[in-house]
Order: structure tokens, then C-alpha cells, then sequence
């Protein structure tokens, strides 16, 4: 993950970088490049163009690839549905890292609360005595004043 402030090498390859040509990710995948463009045309794995509208696939494109053909011939499940799976996973991922972006801004917020509870308390004056609720009963108390002695 990149840490703000710092440009990336432009020339450090990551799992999303676009390197393969459609031959060459037809063979690390194990499938015919028909089946690649197909894929591409449905929109199962739809790898980036060069400017000359060239397929270029990533590490990340191959391993779906592979996955798309597991399910399709191990689990026999049609291409309408392999894609909606790949869209389901694509939004879970999506929604995971939303949760963290939340988590991280409702801790944010927690810890600046404590803060400012810790101000608050911190300009008490020192001279108030915190209340304390009294218990309440249901006992009657009769005054009686003290009568003053007559003198004799």
C-alpha cells in the first residue's frame, strides 16, 4: 500500500500492472486466447488496452482467468453466473474496505471525544463538590421543637 506523500517507482511492477500480451497470459493461464477475448467480450476479465487498443494482462488478470475457468469446468457453473459471483466478490471487497475507511474514522472521532471530555474535566473548578443523588425513603419525620424550660 502506498503511504501518502510518496510517489511510487513507475517502474516497480505490482500484481495490477499490465505486462502480458494476449499470447503470453493465454499460456500462464492455460487457456486459448479466443477464450481470453471472449472473456474480455462478456466481461468476465477485461484486461487494459495500450494505444493501440492491444490487450495487456496483469498477475491479477491471470489468476482470474484461472478462476473462471475452475468454476466453469470444476464446478460447472455458466459464464452469466461466474460473472455475477466475480461482481459479488468485487463488491465485497469493496464494502471491506469501506468498513475499515469507517472503523478508522470512528476511532478518529472516539479518541478526539476523549480529548475533549479530558479538557472538560480538566476546568472543573476545584472548590464544587460533584452532587450525589440522595436515596429517597418513605420514612415520616415529626419535628418537634425543644420547649424552653420555664424558670422558677
Amino acid at each position: 500500500m502506498d503511504t501518502p506523500g510518496r510517489r511510487r517507482n513507475p517502474y516497480e511492477l505490482t500484481e495490477e500492472t499490465p505486462v502480458y500480451v494476449i499470447s503470453v497470459a493465454a499460456q500462464l493461464s492455460g487457456l486459448h486466447p479466443q477464450t481470453l477475448r471472449q472473456y474480455d467480450r462478456l466481461g468476465l476479465v477485461s484486461p487494459d488496452r495500450t494505444a493501440g487498443r492491444g490487450r495487456r494482462y496483469s498477475a491479477r488478470d491471470i489468476e482470474l482467468l484461472r478462476q473462471v475457468q475452475a468454476l466453469s469446468q470444476d464446478e460447472g457453473i455458466n459464464l452469466a453466473g461466474i460473472k455475477r459471483i466475480i461482481e459479488l466478490e468485487n463488491q465485497v471487497v469493496a464494502l471491506q474496505s469501506r468498513v475499515a475507511e469507517l472503523q478508522a474514522a470512528l476511532e478518529g472521532a472516539a479518541a478526539t471525544m476523549q480529548q475533549r471530555e479530558a479538557a472538560v474535566h480538566a476546568s472543573y473548578r476545584r472548590d464544587l463538590v460533584p452532587y450525589q443523588e440522595v436515596q429517597q425513603t418513605s420514612a415520616l419525620v415529626v419535628w418537634r421543637p425543644k420547649r424552653q424550660q420555664q424558670a422558677d
